[in-house]
C-alpha cells in the first residue's frame, strides 16, 4: 500500500449534544453522535468516510473542520491540536481546511453574484491583490465558464452549483478538502463529472481528501482507504480494494453485499445480506458491541462486551469479536 505522510490525526474524538426536556430543563440524556473515533489522512490521500444516515459521518466532519467544537478528543493538523487552540490561532489554521457541502442549492447564498462567492473566503484573509485573474483562474480550474462569474446560484444546474462550491472551496489553497456527500444530491452523470473532477483537482494540487457518502460504489472509485462507521463509532478501517474485496465486519459486509451490480443477470444471482431490526437510537445504545442487534453472528459476548477497534493485519482496522473467535463467523482472521 502506498505509503502518505500523516497531514490529519484525530484521535479518540466524541462528540456529545446533551439534551434537554420540558420547560423546567431537566436532562434528557446525552446523545452520542460521534463516540471515540480514531484515523488518520495522508497528504495527498482520500479517506472514504461510510455508514448508514445518522451515523454521525456530517457530525464528524463539521467536528474536523472545528464547526463544531468537540467534547473530548483530538483533531491534530499540521503538528497542531485544532480542538485545542484559541480562536484567533484556529482561524488561521483553518485557511488550509475547506469543506464543500452536500446541497449546491443550500450552500451558496442566492443574492450573491458567483465572483462574489468565489472570492468570499480571499476577501475574509485579506488575499485580494489580483482578485480578478484569480477568480478566472479558479473558474477555469473547476471547469465554470468565466462569463458565469456575473450570475447568480439560481441560473445553474445542481452539478454547476457544485463547481461553484469547490471553486470557493479551493480559493485559499487548502491542503485538506472535506467533502460531506458532494455527489448524493446530483444525477447519476454528473455524479461522475463531479467526481472525475475531484480526483483531477487532486492530481494536480496534492489535495488531501475526506470523502464522506453513503455510497459505497462511488467510494470505491475515489478512495485509498475506507472507514466504516455505525451508531457513531468506527467499525472497520482499511484500504479500499481489501475492504471491497473481504469486508472483515458484518456490518461492511452487508453494506457491500447491497450495491448493485451492473449485470441483471449478476444482481439476481449475487448473495444479499439482509439487516434485521433498526438502527438503534443514539439516546438508548445497546450494551455491548452496538451492531449486535442486528447482527446475524451474535454471540453471548457480543451482548455484553464492546468489541475494541484493533490492528488484526497491517492498516487493517477492526472492531469485531468474530475475530479472535473465528469458528463462530465466516470472518478472515488475519
Amino acid at each position: 500500500m502506498t505509503h502518505f505522510p500523516h497531514l490529519l490525526e484525530v484521535n479518540n474524538l466524541k462528540m456529545y449534544f446533551p439534551l434537554h426536556r420540558g420547560w423546567m430543563g431537566r436532562g434528557a440524556g446525552v446523545l452520542k453522535a460521534v463516540d471515540d473515533v480514531s484515523f488518520w489522512i495522508g497528504e495527498g490521500e482520500t479517506l472514504g468516510l461510510v455508514g448508514e444516515s445518522g451515523c454521525g459521518k456530517s457530525t464528524l466532519a463539521r467536528a474536523v473542520v472545528q464547526l463544531y467544537r468537540p467534547t473530548a478528543g483530538q483533531v491534530i493538523f499540521r503538528g497542531q491540536d485544532l480542538a485545542a487552540l484559541p480562536a484567533s490561532r484556529l482561524r488561521q489554521a483553518r485557511r488550509e481546511i475547506q469543506m464543500v457541502f452536500q446541497d449546491p442549492y443550500a450552500s451558496l447564498n442566492p443574492r450573491m453574484t458567483v465572483d462574489r462567492i468565489i472570492a468570499e473566503p480571499l476577501r475574509n484573509y485579506g488575499q485580494t491583490a489580483g482578485l480578478d485573474s484569480r477568480l478566472l483562474e479558479l473558474a477555469r480550474t473547476v471547469g465554470l465558464d468565466p462569463s458565469a462569474l456575473g450570475r447568480y446560484p439560481h441560473e445553474f444546474s445542481g452539478g454547476q452549483r457544485q463547481r461553484i462550491g469547490i471553486a470557493r472551496a479551493l480559493a485559499l489553497h487548502p491542503a485538506l478538502v472535506v467533502a460531506d456527500e458532494p455527489a448524493s444530491a446530483l444525477d447519476v452523470s454528473i455524479q461522475a463529472q463531479i467526481i472525475n473532477l475531484l480526483r483531477a483537482l487532486q492530481a494536480k494540487f496534492r489535495l488531501s481528501y475526506l470523502f464522506i457518502s453513503h455510497d459505497l460504489s462511488v467510494v470505491s472509485l475515489i478512495s485509498h482507504r475506507v472507514a466504516v462507521m455505525y451508531l457513531g463509532e468506527m467499525v472497520e478501517l482499511g484500504p479500499t480494494a481489501e475492504i471491497f474485496s473481504r469486508p472483515w465486519h458484518p456490518y461492511t459486509e452487508a453494506l457491500i453485499s447491497a450495491i448493485p451490480a451492473p449485470d441483471p443477470r449478476a444482481e439476481r444471482e449475487k448473495p444479499r445480506i439482509v439487516l434485521r431490526g433498526d438502527i438503534p437510537s443514539p439516546l438508548n445504545r445497546p450494551a455491548g458491541c452496538p451492531f449486535h442487534t442486528r447482527c446475524p453472528y451474535a454471540f453471548e459476548r457480543c451482548a455484553s462486551e464492546k468489541p475494541p477497534l484493533r490492528e488484526y493485519s497491517p492498516g487493517r482496522w477492526v472492531s469485531c469479536h468474530l475475530l479472535e473467535e473465528p469458528a463462530r463467523g465466516p470472518r478472515p482472521r488475519g
